[in-house]
């Protein structure tokens, strides 16, 4: 079955007094795309992510976010004295080169607590991730299972709706099957009737044989055969690649660029039969069809 590209999931969770809560938002694009927002500290967890996601989810953009913290952390937090005296040593050079008529300007403590280096979490990188690792992990293979869940909800509407647009566009390839034969036969029977008066005003004579050679160009110009079952087998492949199964689908790259290219195909025939048949009738009902299709090729944009 079908999957949306949009979507959303979350999760959140504890362990040895560490909290954790991921978020993943999904919306449309031709490609795969991922901006995962990490903490500097689990920076390194970066491509292991990426994996998971790219295991799931064929294309789309995802931004997935995720906070930490230690709720019984006892991880010290010191001062590096050597660090803070060099930017202070640094910043009396620029001081004393000013001009007088500046003034010496005034610095905060704060600002120089924020500077790369002066202060020490305690805890490195290396044990940070050691230790968080396996929930963060977990949590957002969660996270995703609630999103592919939702998108398959939201693929499922996708396809109800489509159903809809392609049952307009058979019922109207119908009609148009039915219409098609008497194009020809009515094209005849007004160019006899036109022949007729206009040989008899003339005294003229015209042999049949003449009037059936026209007759049988302009059934050759006008026949809509073939793209009436080219259509129709469009719209049959077109069926069966949203209801094959979302496993089938994923192997093959996902349904979303195949069914936008049958979707242009089908609009292909349809203005081939607009622009070959003679007739009002067949006219009207192509409109109706290129609308449908119109619709679908829509909502194809949001399908994986």
């Amino acid at each position: 079955m079908l999957v949306s590209m949009t979507g959303f999931g979350s999760a959140a969770g504890d362990s040895n007094g560490i909290s954790c809560a991921i978020e993943i938002r999904a919306v449309n694009n031709r490609f795969f795309k991922a901006v995962i927002k990490l903490p500097d500290k689990l920076a390194a967890l970066e491509p292991e992510v990426e994996k998971v996601l790219r295991d799931t989810i064929i294309r789309g953009s995802l931004v997935i976010a995720v906070s930490v913290k230690d709720t019984l952390s006892t991880t010290s937090v010191a001062i590096n004295r050597p660090v803070l005296d060099m930017y202070i040593r640094q910043l009396d050079e620029i001081v004393t080169k000013l001009p007088v008529k500046l003034g010496a300007p005034h610095i905060e403590l704060t600002n120089l607590l924020m500077l790369p280096g002066v202060v020490d979490a305690g805890e490195d990188s290396a044990e940070y991730l050691a230790t968080h690792r396996e929930l963060v992990l977990k949590l957002i293979g969660e996270a995703v299972t609630q999103l592919t869940d939702m998108r398959k909800r939201e693929g499922a509407a996708l396809w109800t709706d489509l159903k809809k647009h392609l049952d307009v566009v058979r019922e109207a390839l119908a009609k148009i099957a039915v219409l098609a034969p008497g194009v020809a036969k009515g094209y005849h029977e007004k160019l006899r009737a036109r022949v007729t008066q206009l040989v008899s005003d003339a005294k003229l004579s015209l042999s049949d044989h003449d009037l059936l050679k026209e007759v049988a160009l302009f059934a050759d110009r006008v026949d809509i055969s073939e793209e009436i079952a080219r259509l129709s087998g469009h719209i049959d492949q077109f069926s069966d690649v949203c209801m094959k199964p979302a496993a089938e689908s994923a192997a093959g790259g996902g349904a979303g660029r195949k069914l936008d290219f049958i979707a242009q195909e089908m609009l292909r025939e349809a203005n081939t039969i607009a622009s070959k048949a003679n007739d009002s009738g067949i006219a009207k009902l192509t409109v109706e069809i290129k609308s449908s299709i119109d619709r679908v090729k829509e909502q194809v944009q949001n399908v994986e």
